[in-house]
């Protein structure tokens, strides 16, 4: 009894170190004046509210998502056929292919970012916005790499061969076999590269600077002028978002397979 409850207290313990940078943010921006402070003093979600009425606030937040969504489509797209590629072994050095696609976020992400910088800089294109956009999609492609080699390595290769016995070519099994059965992973490995890439900073302040505000690049820019609680609501919007794509991961997929553990029917 008496270790079950040092146990539980530990964990408590953990669980709030863990949280209490959040809830000092989340104190921050309910706070009902212009400052940071807490405990807040009083209650206002006006903070919340600027991040969509401001125009600078929004234009960064639409610049985020933009970002996001297409890079975290690029990276799947690129992890996909690569995915597919190493999963049927074609050719012997088919595992260079996923040495470079899980190179880029091994990498420290300042090494990357200076590599993207020195890049774009050289051919001309430092500032442009889909500079941001392509190289999120190649820091990135490791994740939904990661998750689509999970979902091959779980499908059942008797059911490529059966669909290859009954005349479906190639085409015709990844459309009508393989792709159902990947789908979560896809799903999964999307989601995953549109969090981080919404949330990152550094690769693109090197590829674009200050010429395309993205929500991150805002924050440190508005820190040059003070501080108000619309940062922490940023930040606690970030969380919000991260918890809720996540969370329906946990919630409609088999996030332990998901995170390369056994699935819950293996156990």
């Amino acid at each position: 009894m008496t270790a079950t409850f040092l146990r539980r207290l530990y964990f408590t313990i953990v669980a709030l170190f863990l949280a209490a940078p959040l809830i000092v943010v989340a104190g921050v921006s309910v706070n009902a004046r212009q400052e940071l402070t807490f405990p807040p003093k009083g209650f206002s979600l006006a903070w919340y509210g600027q991040i969509f009425a401001d125009p600078e606030w929004r234009l960064a937040l639409i610049h985020s998502v933009t970002l996001a969504v297409c890079s975290a489509a690029i990276a799947v797209a690129i992890a996909l056929p690569l995915a597919w590629f190493l999963w049927r072994r074609i050719a012997p050095w088919a595992n260079i292919f996923q040495v470079l696609g899980l190179a880029p976020f091994i990498l420290p992400p300042v090494i990357t970012a200076l590599g993207f910088l020195t890049f774009w800089a050289t051919v001309g294109l430092f500032g442009q916005f889909f500079t941001a956009i392509i190289s999120h999609a190649i820091f990135f492609v490791t994740l939904p790499l990661v998750t689509l080699s999970l979902g091959f390595a779980s499908i059942d290769r008797s059911l490529v061969e059966a669909a290859a016995t009954m005349g479906a070519d190639d085409r015709a099994v990844l459309k009508t076999v393989v792709l159902p059965l990947i789908l979560p992973y896809l799903v999964s490995g999307y989601a995953f590269a549109f969090v981080l890439s919404l949330n990152e900073y550094i690769v693109a302040y090197m590829t674009i600077g200050f010429t395309t505000e993205t929500l991150p690049i805002k924050i440190f820019n508005a820190l040059r002028y003070g501080y108000t609680p619309t940062m922490a609501s940023v930040s606690v919007f970030f969380v919000a978002v991260a918890a809720l794509v996540f969370g329906s991961i946990a919630r409609f997929g088999d996030i332990r397979r998901l995170l390369g553990a056994m699935s819950s029917e293996g156990n």
